[in-house]
């Protein structure tokens, strides 16, 4: 998995670079000019969703498929090829409910969704149209990777349920944009640190 990750960095840190420089300026001026208050948290938040986003396209549409994969229609049929907690299980079956997480996080907070309802039809058409891209672009369709998807969105959403409920019982100095602000940047410090 780590390799997994890392090799998702290698292929998309150009493009998330300048895309996020390109963002970054645009939202920058586009705060000054109106005379917006800027929020570090909800700022970097909605970077993160965009870097999210541009990591899942890049590894949707440029990973190397294994070249004996074929289009399954078939539910559950790959799943459960794989040994549980096998090299391909890991990478197929937890990969691609990882992959889905974020989705389900970000699109909750972002549409404020109360019931997983809503979420479970926009992961389906998320999920949907980028298998039907993949068999499009010589990839292959696989309805287990739309199965897995899903219950990471919808893992994604009672993830944010939690943090919405731990959040409530946190002291009200923490729920504070000035405490919230130093968390994020040194989260975000430590991020750079890493990378």
């Amino acid at each position: 998995m780590t390799k997994t990750i890392q090799g998702v960095i290698n292929m998309a840190w150009p493009m998330v670079l300048i895309s996020i420089v390109i963002i970054v300026s645009l939202r920058l001026s586009y705060i000054i000019k109106n005379h917006q208050h800027l929020t570090l948290y909800k700022e970097l938040l909605m970077l993160s969703f965009i870097i999210y986003i541009l990591c899942l396209f890049q590894i949707v549409t440029f990973q190397d498929d294994v070249t004996w994969s074929t289009n399954n229609f078939i539910p559950f049929r790959e799943m459960f090829r794989y040994s549980l907690g096998s090299r391909l299980f890991i990478k197929n079956v937890l990969g691609n409910i990882t992959l889905f997480l974020p989705f389900g996080l970000f699109t909750s907070y972002y549409l404020d969704i109360k019931k997983p309802h809503l979420i479970i039809i926009l992961t389906l058409i998320a999920s949907i149209s980028i298998e039907c891209v993949q068999m499009m672009i010589g990839r292959v369709f696989d309805v287990d990777d739309i199965i897995l998807n899903l219950i990471g969105g919808i893992f994604g959403f009672y993830i944010l349920v939690l943090l919405r409920k731990i959040g409530d019982s946190m002291p009200k100095f923490m729920k504070s944009e000035l405490f919230l602000n130093i968390l994020s940047a040194i989260i975000l410090i430590g991020v750079i640190t890493l990378i």
